[in-house]
């Protein structure tokens, strides 16, 4: 293709700098993650090579030596190529194999050939497939799931400090029957952890890599045993039970692990999103809205209205779980461009999947910090509107009829009166009969399996 200009201090070659100059778009490169775990695969690939016997060992070991630098991170500034390139990350794969084939050459001191030695038995088609999932996974095992881990236990922690408080519980945000807080925020955390399940039933096919598959899924230029002994040479590498996938044709032609994992993505950031608004109206107010808490005001709320605050910390999630549902869009759309032997969207799907891991993981461990751990409860505005609850009514339901009830919390509601003194007024049971049946606390109970009422 003619002659072409490097950069004197590049560590790629001709064909990392044509990507370079074609793909000028969006000034994005491939996430650290990604080029982290491209570096893994590098260096898993020479080990099974080297395994094998089809490279030499001192070969082998300047290759995985170059490719484990590039794994942590010390070369990141020779991966420049843009996200929105040709759509196998072929450019992505060579500009690896130049930068760890000219790494691995100083160290060794004669030449180490990108194709032949740093990519043995590998294509662009096979590598960047597997390379999605193992970033994925370990993104998801590194930093996702440990800090849904922390909002469980943050959330854990807060029903212990104030699950027995009732408050009223709404329905189409109207008032309905009694809740303690307990209650509410386990429902919170019932989420997230059904959500961790989620994750770890998609770990198993996550885990299942496309190396070996080579261009087209029949293996072409590897051994038989690479893909295999790549998977077992990576899972020594992260500690993942990493394994060839059982079918490459299906591995290199769909992503739709990428797209069940990202769904997955999605159901976290809805619940996420769920939490955020419930503590956003909860905190309203202060004196025209819910005021039921107070979250931890941690800045001024407006330029121009003194002493506002604002719940800074639920707005900033819900908008990171909007950013997530979006990425679940674009994934959804490039999953389904796996045209005969190849999906052809790989480098975004890759991104966009990678990013929502490192947003949800970011702003989940700040939802409990900065707004769930240290909110406070404001009881009397919780007991004020309890006592004038006409909804509590329901509990007289097996007593009076649905019909007297709904007379009853019609009447007490027009005239601004406790529903128990209107009942009082209107049946003929005793007030202490009346304080049993209509005590917030006793109706709280029941709702979660195993346990009740108070902290849930």
């Amino acid at each position: 293709m003619g002659e072409l200009q490097v950069p004197q201090d590049a560590l790629w070659g001709a064909q990392t700098q044509r990507a370079v100059e074609n793909f000028r778009v969006s000034g994005r490169p491939m996430p650290r993650a990604f080029i982290g775990a491209l570096g893994l695969v590098k260096q898993a690939a020479a080990r099974a090579n080297s395994r094998l016997g089809l490279l030499d060992r001192d070969v082998a070991e300047a290759i995985e030596a170059a490719a484990a630098e590039v794994a942590d991170g010390r070369h990141d500034a020779h991966f420049p190529i843009d996200v929105f390139q040709t759509g196998s990350g072929t450019s992505t794969n060579m500009n690896a194999n130049e930068v760890i084939g000219a790494l691995a050459t100083r160290r060794l001191g004669r030449p180490v050939h990108p194709n032949d030695h740093v990519n043995m038995g590998q294509s662009s088609n096979d590598v960047i497939p597997t390379t999605l999932h193992v970033s994925a996974a370990l993104a998801v095992r590194r930093d996702l799931a440990p800090a849904l881990d922390e909002l469980c236990r943050t959330l854990r922690a807060k029903e212990a400090e104030v699950g027995a408080v009732v408050k009223t519980g709404r329905t189409h945000l109207m008032d309905a029957m009694p809740v303690t807080l307990g209650q509410e925020l386990s429902g919170w955390r019932a989420q997230i952890e059904s959500g961790m399940e989620r994750l770890a039933a998609t770990a198993p096919r996550l885990h299942r890599l496309a190396q070996g598959g080579t261009a087209v899924g029949t293996g072409i230029n590897a051994h038989p045993d690479f893909g295999a002994r790549f998977c077992q040479a990576l899972a020594e590498l992260t500690g993942c039970p990493f394994e060839p996938a059982h079918n490459y044709f299906e591995a290199l032609s769909s992503q739709d692990t990428a797209v069940e994992l990202s769904g997955q993505l999605k159901v976290i950031a809805v619940s996420l999103m769920k939490i955020a608004n419930d503590l956003r109206w909860m905190n309203s107010g202060p004196l025209a809205g819910l005021g039921e808490i107070a979250l931890p005001a941690l800045q001024p709320g407006s330029s121009i209205m003194p002493g506002k605050v604002n719940p800074v910390i639920p707005e900033a999630t819900a908008m990171v779980c909007a950013q997530v549902i979006g990425h679940d869009a674009t994934i959804t759309v490039a999953g389904q461009s796996g045209n005969f032997q190849l999906n052809v969207m790989l480098p975004v799907i890759a991104y966009n999947l990678l990013e929502s891991i490192r947003l949800l993981a970011n702003v989940a461990r700040l939802l409990g910090a900065r707004a769930i751990a240290g909110f406070t409860v404001n009881p009397a505005r919780l007991a004020e509107a309890l006592e004038r609850n006409p909804i509590l009514v329901t509990a007289l339901n097996p007593v009076i009829g649905y019909e007297k009830g709904a007379a009853i919390a019609k009447k007490a509601y027009a005239e601004g009166r406790p529903i128990r003194e209107m009942a009082e007024k209107m049946t003929s049971l005793s007030r202490a009969d009346l304080e049993r049946l209509l005590d917030p606390q006793a109706l709280t109970r029941g709702g979660i399996k195993g346990g009740a009422g108070g902290g849930g």
